[in-house]
């Protein structure tokens, strides 16, 4: 198991849990892997970042690690996970690093690698990065003259990907008043050049970064806020990207939020109708509302469930060709147009259903009934011992009986914090509390709790 990269990559605060050196020995290591693989000239590795203070520091460190080992980086600066991965499968590059925390605060940051085929990079390859950084793989050469790498601005590559989008849409969208919250992050360069250029009469939220608002109190950890816009404003529809803008959750014309797993229901069905529901399957994970498997059941769909995180959504869709995964929380994978989840791309993909259907999106997700679900993550000092406490498993037990086929509980560990997450859904919003409290309050008079 790798001991500093989670499900999405290297994550922690900057220069406590990840720092500067770690960027730079990451930047020396890719730097001369990938340059054994090529056959001629230097590696070529894309990096972007998002909007945080200290994605300037990494983006430094990993252009000193790669050149110094002789590969050239080229700097997309500003940009989002997908248009990183866009631009390393579409040209001619050996990988890519996205530096971002996603929708965490902005004093953590994040380091992900993304491999020659703009997919999360594979085990194996970060484990020989591990390797390195704990000192147990010797000594890299530092390139020399003319070998040392250059850093090349690489703006183009973002307004390529700009372009790219613009391409998938199927319908202008002139007429149409859309709200976008950018989370003060990657998005707010993007997003709206997008929207605009599809005819739309576009409102924008969370679109003054500073380098610290970063997620705070916008975008799609905080939903509410592009609630109240769509309200205020009469949009016909408004979306909230995260701070990587590799994740959407939508607001239909009635305030009203449209997770992700509603997002599957109503592409789904639309590919169905399409006849391009490859396998006639929709993957999912196992935090999916019991409420979206029941609505799929009506619709004559078929489903897969992985393990939480889009790397084991993508790995599954790709195993077995099926064209449409995701999460609740909104990363949605299209893989015929993408090979990560892509917040932008979903919410071009929700127009289009909307224009193509002459329907709103509340009417799309209508047959959707989500089950209600509270959702608590509890800080902890270690993450195994708390989920695995033998008084926490009795409460969870308790837990999974009293609800019977009525309801479930999951309890799992944070693939990128150090915190345990307690799902609980049920028949109504009060036992799903009251149960969730149950084994919340285990876990901190077990002394868990991260003080």
């Amino acid at each position: 198991m790798a001991k500093y990269f989670g499900t999405d990559g290297f994550r922690g605060e900057a220069n406590v849990g990840l720092n500067v050196e770690h960027a730079y020995k990451i930047g020396r290591f890719l730097g001369w892997y990938y340059g054994q693989k090529r056959a001629n000239g230097p590696a070529k590795v894309v990096i972007g970042k998002d909007t945080r203070r200290s994605s300037y520091m990494f983006e430094y460190a990993l252009a000193a690690g790669l050149t110094a080992s002789g590969a050239d980086a080229y700097l997309l600066h500003v940009t989002t996970t997908p248009s990183v991965s866009y631009v390393v499968r579409s040209e001619d590059f050996d990988g890519g690093i996205m530096i971002s925390a996603s929708h965490n605060p902005y004093y953590d940051n994040g380091i992900k690698l993304i491999n020659y085929y703009g997919e999360k990079m594979d085990e194996d390859t970060i484990m020989k990065v591990e390797a390195y950084l704990d000192g147990y793989s010797g000594e890299i050469p530092y390139a020399t003259r003319a070998k040392i790498g250059q850093t090349v601005d690489y703006a183009i590559g973002r307004n390529r990907y700009i372009g790219y989008l613009i391409s998938l849409a199927t319908r202008s969208y002139s007429g149409k008043k859309v709200g976008l919250d950018c989370a003060n992050g990657s998005a707010w360069m993007i997003a709206k050049s997008v929207f605009d250029a599809l005819g739309a009469k576009t409102y924008v939220i969370g679109n003054k970064p500073d380098g610290q608002n970063i997620n705070a109190g916008c975008g799609s950890t905080h939903i509410e806020n592009l609630q109240k816009f769509v309200k205020e404003n009469g949009l016909d529809v408004g979306f909230a990207f995260d701070g990587d803008a590799d994740r959407c959750l939508c607001v239909d014309e009635k305030g009203e939020v449209v997770d992700g797993d509603k997002i599957l229901y109503i592409y789904g069905c639309y590919m169905k109708e399409q006849g391009e529901l490859l396998g006639n399957k929709i993957v999912t994970t196992i935090m999916s509302n019991f409420g979206l498997y029941k609505a799929l059941d009506a619709a004559g769909i078929e489903y897969e469930k992985t393990a939480v995180g889009d790397k084991y959504v993508y790995e599954n869709m790709v195993s077995n060709n099926y064209r449409i995964g995701g999460e609740q929380s909104g990363h949605i994978i299209f893989r015929k147009y993408a090979t990560t989840g892509d917040g932008i791309l979903t919410a071009i993909k929700m127009m289009e259903v909307m224009l193509e259907k002459k329907q709103t999106l509340s009417e799309l997700g209508a047959p959707m009934v989500a089950y209600p679900q509270v959702l608590k993550n509890v800080r902890v000092k270690d993450k195994k011992a708390a989920r695995e406490d033998a008084a926490v498993q009795a409460a969870v037990n308790r837990v999974a009986a009293a609800l019977g086929d009525d309801g479930r509980i999951l309890v799992r560990e944070s693939g990128t914090e150090p915190v345990v997450r307690v799902m609980v859904e049920a028949g109504t919003l009060e036992k799903c509390q009251e149960y969730v409290d149950s084994v919340v309050n285990t876990i901190i008079e077990r002394g868990h709790q991260e003080a």
